[in-house]
């Protein structure tokens, strides 16, 4: 991959330890499932390493507390967590990670994730705290879920203390989230049926990665935001074929927006439990360029 030295993909259960610690610049797939139950794939998450050490971790769905230990990544060298919306299958590994954090981390962790929302009526199923809210309620150490998780916050108890960023969602244009050791990352709300969803651009010197998470793909924005990469994650959720859906962007729109984009290679993650051959043949219907399937 131009610009990118590797791409490792995920390691099977009970395979021995896989480091991508060598190159300088490498996307490391942690979980290429999405919320069904899947045997082969945990949920999404992804190890961003440059210069032998992972430095951004993206979404934390089911199984990454595992695939981050295989990864042999290490707490302590991470300069920015990610979260891009608050559906469990992409957060619900976030208090397992935390647990033992603080003693293995000493300086404070950033995490940034986006602003929430207040829909009321039919679509309140997908209403969603913004993202200190969210934290609060899981780690709070008086009124928290997971109250032992104090330290996180400030207060008595585990976990390494977060340094809490929030993305508005809304914001038409990019925000810039972090900036320093080699990376320049900014966020772009994505439409997610009425989920506020953020996807991520990370400039280095070696390379540009561009991670969509899920999105219908009805912004044209996006495409401005992927541009050039050098890599461009999007999710594959639904199958070829597939009416119109509010949360997912289907194959072929997921094969036009990488064409559009001009970027020189595209990963296919977040894969739903359907004809995967069709999907990717639909998807190549538009895109030309170097494709890889997470695994």
């Amino acid at each position: 991959i131009i610009g990118v030295s590797m791409i490792v993909l995920a390691i099977p259960s009970g395979a021995s330890a896989q480091s991508c610690a060598t190159g300088p610049l490498t996307v490391q797939i942690l979980g290429s499932g999405g919320p069904a139950i899947n045997r082969e794939r945990t949920s999404a998450s992804y190890l961003l390493w440059a210069g032998g050490e992972a430095k951004m971790l993206v979404d934390l769905g089911g199984g990454t507390y595992s695939r981050f230990g295989q990864s042999q990544a290490k707490t302590s060298d991470l300069a920015l967590v990610a979260i891009s919306h608050l559906h469990p299958d992409h957060v619900s590994d976030l208090p397992a990670f935390l647990w033992l954090s603080h003693q293995v981390r000493r300086e404070p962790l950033p995490i940034v994730g986006p602003s929430g929302n207040s829909v009321a009526g039919p679509a309140a199923n997908d209403i969603a705290p913004d993202f200190p809210t969210f934290l609060a309620r899981l780690f709070d150490e008086k009124n928290g879920a997971f109250q032992v998780l104090g330290g996180t916050l400030g207060g008595k108890g585990n976990g390494v203390r977060l340094n809490v960023s929030v993305v508005d969602a809304k914001k038409a244009e990019p925000t810039t989230v972090f900036e320093g050791q080699g990376l320049k990352v900014s966020a772009l709300g994505i439409p997610h049926a009425n989920m506020p969803t953020l996807a991520f651009r990370v400039e280095t010197s070696n390379g540009t990665v561009v991670f969509s998470s899920d999105q219908n793909g009805t912004d044209p924005k996006f495409v401005d935001f992927a541009r050039n990469a050098n890599v461009l994650i999007m999710h594959l959720a639904i199958a070829a074929g597939a009416p119109p859906n509010p949360l997912h962007a289907s194959p072929a729109i997921v094969g036009r927006i990488a064409q559009e984009a001009g970027v020189r290679r595209l990963i296919l993650s977040h894969i739903g439990p359907f004809d995967l051959e069709a999907a990717i043949a639909d998807v190549k219907k538009s895109y030309t360029g170097a494709l890889t399937v997470g695994a």
